[in-house]
């Protein structure tokens, strides 16, 4: 049976495969927040690490699978628990990360006082402190519905004062209340990983709901520390799930122009080199996966 719904509580769901080497900063950082009414659910895609143990030693509540479900499934997983614990506001989040103590503390007084449905920090590389990962994001339609970070790689002088409504971010660090889930559901689990929080954004998007980014709540990102920026893994799923995508939002006859072009692009390349290869493979793969 579900709790009662707790005023403020804030579920932490946070995914791990093969984490233990960025847990340190993560826990850290979780364990230094000034804002205390949370509870962290950790789900575990079979790591062989010690990832799942010590998230169980820092008293979270840990799930862990018998295989890799993937990072949309796995966020199912902690997000359904969240919410049958009585969550108010669900915050999903990498553990390739680190923050402030008051990170907690300024999401949801943001989501508060902004009376929006969601919100998100300013995120910065990890390795480079100064420069901007992502200050939220938008949409491009006429590259059917490409998402894009807004200053990506852009140092940060000082110009990011001012809160604002955006289309997108990633879901690296966004605070949601549990009503966006009842509104337009979980995430699409087809993804596996990537463009699952672009599917996502996109849908609270198209039903009017508000995400807004808190430029003075800030975060670190190891980019890519888990999956390799540019690993065969990598490009294999963020090549199939951008077809999946094309044909999930768009109307047919523009799917299928974008299908064709990506196509013709990647027949091309993949004549001179391997990776061309492995991407026309990928985006035939995409072009196939069912829809419902």
């Amino acid at each position: 049976m579900d709790s009662p719904l707790i005023p403020g509580r804030i579920g932490v769901v946070t995914v791990l495969f093969q984490s233990e080497p960025v847990l340190p900063e993560f826990f850290a950082s979780i364990a230094a927040q000034t804002y205390r009414n949370f509870t962290v659910f950790a789900i575990d895609n079979a790591s062989s690490d010690r990832s799942a143990a010590l998230c169980i030693e820092q008293g979270f509540t840990v799930f862990t699978n018998d295989d890799n479900r993937g990072v949309a499934a796995a966020n199912n997983q902690g997000i359904s628990a969240a919410l049958a614990a009585g969550c108010e506001y669900v915050l999903l989040l990498n553990n390739d990360v680190r923050f402030g103590a008051e990170l907690f503390l300024q999401l949801l007084d943001g989501l508060q006082t902004q009376h929006c449905q969601m919100t998100t920090p300013l995120m910065y590389f990890s390795d480079a402190p100064d420069a901007v990962w992502c200050a939220g994001g938008g949409f491009t339609p006429w590259l059917g519905e490409r998402p894009r970070h807004y200053s990506q790689g852009r140092r940060d002088t000082g110009q990011f004062q001012r809160i604002r409504r955006v289309a997108f971010t990633p879901t690296c660090c966004v605070l949601i209340h549990r009503d966006v889930f009842a509104r337009i559901g979980m995430m699409d689990e087809r993804y596996f990983v990537y463009w699952d929080d672009t599917d996502f954004m996109l849908r609270a998007r198209r039903a009017g709901l508000q995400l807004m980014l808190l430029p003075y709540a800030r975060l670190w990102h190891k980019v890519g520390a888990l999956t390799g920026r540019h690993s065969e893994f990598t490009l294999r799923y963020a090549t199939r799930n951008h077809a999946y995508y094309l044909r999930k939002h768009l109307p047919a006859p523009l799917a299928v122009a974008w299908l064709t072009v990506y196509a013709t692009v990647f027949a091309a390349a993949a004549l001179v080199s391997h990776r061309g290869r492995l991407k026309l493979r990928a985006w035939l793969e995409g072009a196939r996966m069912p829809l419902d």
